[in-house]
C-alpha cells in the first residue's frame, strides 16, 4: 500500500489494480460483518441519522429535541402522574408553581412554533391530588382533614417514655 501510483496510469485503474491483487492474496476473506447486511441499507437517507444514533445509543429522551411550548405542554399533560407522588399540599403548588414560571418565561419571549400553552390553575391540580388521594387513603386510619397535613408519626422514645409514666 505504500507504493506510489506509477506515471502513466489513471488512479482508477491503479486503485483497482491494489484491490484486485489484495482479493487475489485472500486479505478480504474472514472480515467481521462478512455476509452480514450493512446496517441501515434501505432505509431513506436522513441528514440526522447521527443524531438518532447518538440517542438511541446513550439511552436518553427525545423530548430534549422538542420545541419548548411542547415540552411545556407534555410536562402539562403528565402533571397529575407528577403530583401523585407527593405528600403535602404546598409541595403540588410548588410543582405547579415552577412549571408556571417556565411558562410564563416562554410567553414573554416565545421561540420555535406557535403552539397555545396557558399557566396551569395550581388550585385545579391539588383538587384533582386530593381527590386521588382520598381514594387511596380511605382505608386508612382516621380521616384527616383535606386542608390539613397528616399527622406526624411519634416518635419512637416518645412512645416509650409514655408506656414508661402510664405503666409506672
Amino acid at each position: 500500500m505504500t507504493e506510489r501510483k506509477p506515471p502513466g496510469i489513471g488512479f482508477e485503474s491503479w486503485i483497482d489494480k491494489q484491490i484486485r491483487e489484495a482479493q487475489d492474496r485472500g486479505e478480504f476473506d474472514d472480515l467481521p460483518g462478512a455476509g452480514k447486511p450493512i446496517p441501515g441499507q434501505g432505509e431513506p437517507d436522513n441528514e440526522f441519522w447521527w443524531v438518532k444514533e447518538y440517542i438511541r445509543r446513550e439511552g436518553l429522551s427525545t423530548e430534549a429535541l422538542l420545541p419548548t411550548p411542547l415540552r411545556l405542554r407534555k410536562e402539562i399533560e403528565r402533571l397529575p402522574e407528577t403530583v401523585d407522588g407527593l405528600r403535602t399540599e404546598q409541595a403540588v403548588r410548588d410543582v405547579v408553581n415552577k412549571l408556571n414560571l417556565r411558562i410564563v418565561a416562554w410567553l414573554r419571549a416565545p421561540s420555535g412554533p406557535q403552539v397555545h400553552v396557558a399557566p396551569v390553575n395550581a388550585d385545579d391540580v391539588v383538587q384533582q391530588w386530593r381527590a386521588t388521594r382520598h381514594v387511596a387513603a380511605q382505608p386508612a386510619t382516621a380521616a384527616v382533614s383535606n386542608d390539613e397535613e397528616p399527622p406526624k408519626p411519634t416518635r419512637w422514645w416518645r412512645r416509650r417514655a409514655r408506656r414508661r409514666r402510664e405503666s409506672g
